[in-house]
């Protein structure tokens, strides 16, 4: 691999792996290598330079970076929205019909888009979690919105559900599943029979769903 072109290297070490694996982190584009507990880094390097041609594969099949700015687009809920820069308006950020205008100056328009898009991600997606925890009659101890790099969604023994904020961003059956997922652990905390049976039951759609975040969950993650 020519070190002048070499991404950035994230290490990761599992009780759990059985063999060196890498991975492509899609916000930054680093190569993570984890190993198992008794593999050298020197032994991770070599398994890297190996899979040279792979990691260039991949990191080429990243989407480019798209950050908020007029003209730009975003999507909500699966819609796209243009922005549109305001300079002489006094009414912060408002959507009318597919445009989200943003007032003031245009160095505070990338924040601006932001800020709206979280506003929007803690008010929808802590209902749609309260909505469908009624229906399975779950219980989540805490919800919590967070930026993430790779996991959409993650569940916790004590109940504490974690989604990244950017789920707003995708259609409703998308940001369902992932939602009817994390809840669906509340009952089985782990991915057999009967937790794919429950998370089917309510989302019939979930393969479509995860086809969905495949194809365009790393573009999701490098907006903004």
């Amino acid at each position: 691999m020519n070190s002048a072109l070499a991404p950035a290297i994230q290490w990761r070490r599992s009780s759990r792996a059985k063999r060196i694996s890498l991975r492509i982190e899609p916000v930054e584009g680093a190569v993570i290598i984890t190993l198992p507990p008794r593999v050298s880094k020197a032994s991770g390097l070599a398994f890297l330079h190996a899979s040279a041609g792979w990691v260039e594969r991949n990191l080429n099949k990243l989407p480019q970076h798209e950050p908020f700015a007029n003209g730009g687009t975003i999507m909500l809920e699966g819609e796209t929205l243009t922005i549109r820069h305001a300079p002489e308006a006094r009414r912060g950020v408002w959507r009318e019909n597919d445009v989200l205008h943003v007032s003031g100056e245009e160095v505070f328009l990338p924040r601006r888009v932001l800020e709206f898009l979280r506003r929007e991600a803690t008010a929808r997606l802590n209902a749609h979690v309260r909505h469908w925890a009624e229906i399975m009659s779950a219980k989540p101890s805490q919800i919590v919105l967070r930026e993430v790099r790779s996991r959409w969604g993650s569940c916790t023994r004590a109940g504490r559900i974690m989604l990244s904020w950017r789920l707003v961003m995708t259609p409703p059956a998308v940001r369902d599943y992932i939602i009817i997922h994390e809840l669906a652990h509340l009952s089985h905390f782990n991915h057999g029979p009967l937790f794919w049976k429950l998370v089917e039951n309510h989302c019939p759609e979930r393969r479509e769903a995860e086809r969905w975040l495949r194809q365009n969950g790393a573009a999701l993650l490098r907006v903004g």
